[in-house]
């Protein structure tokens, strides 16, 4: 199982998707929990005729009141986590947006999944971009949990996303210890004729079997405007608690022009996401 996790604590939104989950499955797993809550920083600083004390005077202020809403943000997850006897650490972070995703990224790759929260569709927010960044930079796994998540994570039943590429391998590899406690396991496949013969879901189950889990399996043919809103259908016909994939399997440039079930799933996610890129 997992023994070290990574969660962000929101400040732009609620801060409770990602406490709810995170204090939930570090206590499935008896894992270390470490928080981190930021603040963002204003990235212009305006224009003072008082000069340059003005503007240090308007730089630390405006570094203290990212301070206190990091603080605020961490004041909710210490709240549970203390109520779950929880063996946690936390951190108030406060800096631009850059900084802040250098800072987090660089904590998650000594841990061994990050707990993150879906950006809410409201308002462009700087926390609500973090999420990409850090899917891209921490080098190790997300578990996303959607911004209407409530109560305690559980997986008991699993989809697995297989694609036979590498990044749905490399989320197939960083999600063994959730699978190994799963009651049901689920393969889908969108398109299996494009995949290549050595990584086809047929022997994915075979694979699975030789862990000591054994798999049921969907395939199905999708427009590649349908995948995303296909595998949630999926999902929701199955009850499925989380869904394993992987993250940009193309440049964001790419999923921005053309669309990207990425970026689609990070809009529209209805359960906990495990994705890794």
């Amino acid at each position: 199982m997992y023994k070290s996790l990574l969660v962000h604590i929101p400040t732009e939104r609620s801060a409770r998707p990602a406490v709810d989950g995170s204090v939930s499955l570090a206590m499935l797993c008896g894992a270390h929990l470490e928080a981190v809550a930021t603040g963002f920083e204003s990235v212009n600083v305006p224009f003072l005729a008082e000069g340059g004390a003005a503007v240090a005077s308007f730089v630390q202020l405006d570094y203290e009141r990212a301070m206190e809403r990091a603080q605020v943000a961490l004041s909710v997850f210490e709240t549970e986590a203390n109520g779950a006897e929880l063996s946690y650490n936390s951190h108030a972070l406060a800096g631009t947006f850059g900084e802040v995703v250098a800072t987090v990224a660089a904590m998650a790759r000594l841990h061994d999944l990050m707990v993150v929260s879906q950006g809410e569709t409201d308002g462009d927010v700087r926390d609500n971009r973090l999420l990409q960044e850090l899917l891209l930079q921490t080098g190790g796994p997300l578990l996303v949990f959607p911004y209407t998540f409530r109560g305690a994570f559980k997986a008991t039943r699993i989809g697995i996303c297989w694609d036979g590429s590498r990044l749905a391998a490399r989320a197939l590899h960083d999600a063994m210890p959730l699978l190994h406690q799963a009651d049901t396991l689920m393969t889908i496949t969108l398109n299996a004729s494009e995949l290549p013969a050595e990584a086809s879901p047929a022997e994915l189950p075979k694979y699975l079997a030789r862990h000591g889990l054994s798999a049921s399996t969907i395939s199905l043919k999708a427009d590649r405007a349908e995948v995303q809103s296909s595998i949630l259908a999926i999902a929701a016909d199955e009850s499925l608690d989380l869904l394993v994939m992987g993250g940009y399997g193309h440049a964001r440039m790419q999923e921005t022009v053309f669309g990207g079930v990425t970026r689609e799933m990070f809009r529209s996610m209805t359960i906990p996401v495990l994705m890794s890129h």
